[in-house]
């Protein structure tokens, strides 16, 4: 069971070791928690699963925003807990990078409101040359330019990324098959740890009065 809600995207995949056998995908970014268990419930019933057939989970670990990035990673370690199985992680810029097939070096990224994008570079579509990073388009314009590039950060900064084409946002079914291949090879995959890269908007109010009890 694969899914992702660090971007607008609400995406689960299930995938039997071979293929993708069933798949959602809905772009909604103030609805992860309401949309995301349906989702799960939806793509099981068209496998013809129960829950407890699933053997492992696969979550996006982002980057993405603080509370968009907790409802996917909370429901995984959930899943996993309940079910007793694994759950690894897979940067969503990986999933949408294996998803653009792009022969030679390109750039992925995804919006990170505030004016800024999260990216990365690659130098194919399952290596990534740099660590996932936020910055405003208009300051990492040198080092991407001439690259093409996928995402929705790409797509809304077109002086910056003018090669930008889609996929727009994440798919579970891509982060599936990119972590069925990753485990068959072998490798290790990340724990399903949030990448945030940088701190939450919600902070706690400076110099607030402590009430203690007389």
């Amino acid at each position: 069971l694969a899914l992702d809600t660090a971007t607008p995207a609400v995406t689960v995949a299930l995938h039997d070791g071979t293929d993708v056998i069933a798949s959602s995908s809905q772009v909604d970014a103030r609805r992860h928690g309401e949309l995301l268990l349906p989702a799960v419930d939806r793509v099981l019933a068209e496998a013809g699963l129960r829950l407890d057939a699933v053997t492992g989970v696969v979550a996006g670990i982002g980057p993405g925003p603080y509370t968009g990035l907790r409802v996917g990673l909370m429901t995984a370690d959930t899943f996993g807990l309940a079910l007793g199985v694994p759950v690894h992680g897979v940067c969503t810029l990986d999933g949408l990078a294996y998803a653009a097939d792009l022969e030679g070096p390109f750039v992925v990224a995804t919006d990170a409101r505030r004016k800024e994008v999260y990216w990365a570079r690659y130098a194919d579509s399952r290596t990534r040359l740099t660590d996932p990073a936020v910055d405003r388009p208009a300051d990492i314009a040198e080092r991407v330019a001439g690259l093409p590039a996928v995402g929705a950060g790409a797509l809304l900064y077109p002086d910056t990324f003018p090669k930008a084409h889609e996929p727009e946002h994440v798919s579970a079914a891509a982060l599936a098959c990119l972590a069925a291949e990753k485990l068959a090879a072998g490798e290790e995959l990340p724990a399903p740890r949030p990448l945030y890269l940088r701190r939450p908007d919600a902070q706690v109010p400076k110099n607030y009065k402590v009430v203690t009890p007389k």
